[in-house]
């Protein structure tokens, strides 16, 4: 089903700020009704399939890709990545370019670590002792539970049998 000229308008809006009752407000739907309208038109199947068309076809343009996260993460990591300051001055105000903070590197750093989590030498120990205390908890279950029987000791004590005791007679 084709879209109306009110229903595109809406579209069109949607997508800018993901208001619906700005969105049909802005396409032409009155004041009065525009929330209920802009509601209404979010479960409509045309237009929740042309808001979806629309926004794959931004996505991949505008959307960051995880490669590029990253390079960013990197660029503030090593200092190569500059924030622009606005500062007062007599005569008006100049614009600075100052390094990323420390405060700014560590956090890039640990962003980084979190996706390469691989490559820190802590990070394998704490994995290894998690692992252990995994597997010994593991094994105290199937004991507790009975599901462990490679391990079980039986102990036999002899039974004395009625003849062997003398005081008797």
């Amino acid at each position: 089903m084709r879209l109306t000229a009110k229903q595109k308008k809406f579209v069109d809006s949607y997508i800018a700020d993901s208001n619906a009752t700005k969105a049909a407000l802005e396409a032409g739907y009155s004041k009065r009704t525009a929330r209920f309208v802009g509601a209404e038109n979010l479960t409509k199947p045309n237009i929740k399939a042309a808001i979806d068309e629309r926004m794959k076809h931004i996505e991949s343009d505008k959307i960051a890709k995880a490669a590029e996260v990253l390079q960013y993460f990197t660029t503030v990591l090593r200092g190569e990545a500059k924030e622009t300051i606005i500062v007062s001055t007599p005569d008006g105000a100049d614009a600075v370019e100052n390094d990323p903070s420390i405060k700014d590197r560590m956090a890039a750093g640990k962003e980084l670590l979190k996706r390469y989590p691989g490559d820190d030498e802590m990070f394998k120990a704490q994995l290894d002792k998690l692992q252990a205390e995994a597997d010994i908890l593991k094994a105290k279950a199937k004991r507790e539970t009975g599901e462990d029987t490679s391990n079980i000791t039986i102990n036999i004590k002899p039974i004395q049998q009625d003849g062997g005791d003398d005081s008797a007679d």
